[in-house]
């Protein structure tokens, strides 16, 4: 079992930046892919997944963004602090959501959908205003 708690968001002007955190506790972290989702208003009730955002491997070695945030964001971790990281730079309106963090066994087509996720944070609001 590893429990999830995101922090880090906030309200931001277009074009500002935010670092969000993940600190995980429990079993092993480093043996976990580490994922950050995004859900923007409406999504939930209208039964849409959570957006796919960026994920990082176990190992650190490999990482995958959304095309939205490529560029734009940075996914990291810490295993010695048991923390990931998603530093996002150059806000957007658009990517006002609940941010979540994630964290899976796997590495592989997966890895860009919720259903490759074991475990959740609680999630974290990101405002961007205009």
């Amino acid at each position: 079992q590893v429990q999830l708690v995101d922090s880090g968001g906030g309200l931001v002007q277009a074009g500002g930046s935010l670092r969000l955190s993940c600190a995980a506790s429990g079993r092993t972290f480093s043996n976990y892919t580490v994922g950050w989702f995004r859900q923007a208003p409406g999504f939930e009730r209208a039964g849409l997944e959570r957006e796919f955002v960026a994920t990082i491997k176990w190992s650190g070695d490999n990482t995958v963004y959304a095309d939205s945030v490529k560029g734009r964001f940075t996914i990291s971790r810490d295993d010695t602090k048991k923390t990931a990281h998603l530093q996002m730079n150059s806000l957007k309106p658009d990517d006002t959501a609940v941010y979540y963090c994630a964290a899976g066994p796997l590495w592989g087509q997966l890895v860009v959908s919720p259903e490759g996720y074991w475990y959740w944070g609680q999630g974290t609001q990101v405002t961007v205003s205009s």
